[in-house]
């Protein structure tokens, strides 16, 4: 009979860990942990206390800090591998899963099914030839070497490229392997695994090529199965079931979806909500029931593909059956600074995130250069932000894995903050009023073209009043709005009287909201 040794890669939610580990072992499998080297060393230590007595739990015997499309989320997979097959001898099966993993199968049923064939379960397309890849980049991937992280440092990523392809740095792909690429979930057995290990001993070219390729935990596992094993024995499919949004972000699976993932044809199912609850409770349960019969009907991604496309949420047969965009979470909160001098505030949110450690990004909504991590397309453009305000935010708050982020708004987005105040997670506004030189006006008209570059001064002079009123009305209309949790700073206030609102602000004390409110040049233009 089949034993599983899963290998879990994980980075947060300690006491979840430590319960799926239990679950899993209860059942008489094997868990080999891996805690990202960039989480927090007491959460880790929380989890080896709670595991270390367990014989059926083992950890990689270090920490890797793991980025996403990096060697290194390979790197630490490979660490717990070794950790698996050295300490568990009776595993016949390696299973990859994540901390957002849960079995929608009963351990009796996953040993069946994995009994019923001797195979390898392992996504492999040819690289080249299949569309596996819908967009972005394809060969670059391979041919260039990537040592930045494209999404902590894009501008360098990117850079790096385009000076690789413009000085022809381009490098072969070694010959004697045929480039495959799949998901990440993937089940090996105990062969195929001693055969990847001994293979990355040998090879150690091989290694080199991949430790500088994009995203390889797509790629390198996918080329070396069927380099290693036989075609016949091999299936070209994932045991976990997972499907993406037009965005390519993870669908979210919540408390509704119990029924509808026991249906479908997978062992595991990634991603699970950390607020479902009872969805955890009741799939935590089922995996060490017995006798338990399962309908499979196999229809989640056509259901999914057809909901939606229905259009508007009023055309689906629910509210919200996958997911919604009505809320950004109600147990989140927006921070919004909003101030008509986008210099003042991004210095202000500059200080915030290295004060008070918060997540910040500028003026997403009204300017198109803003630094944003790469969400599948969605943030691409400034219309498709505002069109998908929400799912975009949403996707921000997970990205950064944050209850509460920082945003700036220019204080004429006054329709943006009625949609963030009428959602079910808390908003907060802090208005930084600033007072305004003829210079800066002009410039502002300038920028936001009420007057060319080379408008005559006597032109600047007639339409001046009407600016400096029009500013003054925009203020006017936060005020009107009567939001809760509304706060002022102003330009010509002492320190110590705009830490007050800060800190309110911010949840934070008077003194470290005063470090912020000190910032030299703060007003200064």
């Amino acid at each position: 009979m089949s034993q599983i040794a899963f290998i879990l890669l994980c980075h947060k939610d300690p006491q979840g860990i430590i319960d799926k580990a239990e679950r899993l072992t209860a059942a008489g499998d094997y868990v080999a942990i891996h805690f990202d080297g960039r989480a927090s060393d007491t959460d880790y230590a929380r989890i080896r206390s709670a595991l270390d007595e367990n014989p059926h739990v083992a950890f990689a015997p270090r920490r890797v800090k793991c980025g996403w499309g990096e060697w290194s989320l390979v790197k630490a997979t490979l660490l717990a591998l070794e950790t698996a097959v050295e300490a568990f001898p009776r595993a016949t099966h390696f299973y990859m899963i994540s901390g957002d993993c849960m079995a929608i199968k009963s351990a009796e049923y996953a040993h069946a099914f994995l009994d019923a064939e001797d195979v390898d379960y392992i996504e492999s397309f040819d690289f080249f030839e299949s569309d596996w890849i819908k967009t972005g980049l394809k060969e670059e991937r391979l041919i260039y070497r990537h040592f930045f992280n494209e999404r902590e440092n894009k501008w360098l990523f990117y850079r790096s490229l385009e000076l690789q392809k413009a000085l022809g740095l381009s490098r072969r792909i070694p010959e004697d392997l045929e480039m495959r690429i799949g998901s990440q979930w993937w089940c090996l057995r105990r062969n195929t695994v001693e055969a990847i290990l001994d293979f990355c001993r040998q090879r150690r070219d091989v290694l080199r090529f991949f430790s500088t390729t994009w995203i390889p935990d797509e790629t390198f596992f996918q080329t070396l199965v069927p380099h290693l094993v036989p075609r016949a024995e091999i299936r070209t499919r994932t045991l976990t079931f997972l499907m993406f949004t037009d965005y390519g972000m993870p669908v979210t699976f919540y408390n509704d979806h119990y029924d509808l993932l026991l249906s479908q044809d997978y062992l595991f199912a990634r991603k699970i909500s950390p607020h479902a609850h009872e969805l955890k409770r009741r799939l935590g349960e089922l995996y060490n029931a017995t006798g338990v019969h399962f309908q499979i009907s196999n229809e989640g991604t056509r259901l999914f593909k057809f909901l939606t496309q229905r259009g508007r949420v009023g055309r689906r047969f629910a509210p919200r059956f996958w997911e919604s965009e009505a809320s950004l979470g109600r147990d989140r909160q927006l921070l919004i600074v909003a101030c008509k001098k986008w210099h003042v505030a991004k210095r202000l949110i500059d200080r915030i995130r290295e004060v008070a450690g918060l997540p910040v990004i500028g003026y997403l909504f009204n300017e198109q250069d803003t630094p944003l991590p790469d969400l599948g397309g969605i943030q691409t453009t400034i219309e498709k932000r505002h069109r998908h305000r929400r799912a975009l935010m949403r996707m921000l708050f997970d990205y950064y894995d944050t209850k509460r982020l920082v945003i700036c708004l220019d204080p004429a987005s006054i329709d943006l903050m009625r949609d963030f105040y009428s959602d079910r997670g808390e908003t907060r506004l802090l208005e930084v009023q600033c007072s305004f030189s003829d210079e800066y006006l002009i410039g502002h008209a300038k920028r936001v073209g009420l007057m060319g570059e080379n408008a005559p001064r006597e032109t600047a002079e007639l339409i001046l009043p009407t600016i400096r009123r029009s500013v003054a009305e925009e203020s006017e209309a936060i005020r009107d709005e009567g939001f809760p949790h509304l706060y002022v700073m102003r330009d010509g206030w002492e320190p110590q009287l705009n830490a007050r609102p800060l800190a309110q602000f911010l949840d934070l004390s008077e003194d470290r909201a005063r470090e912020i409110a000190e910032t030299d040049y703060l007003f200064a233009d």
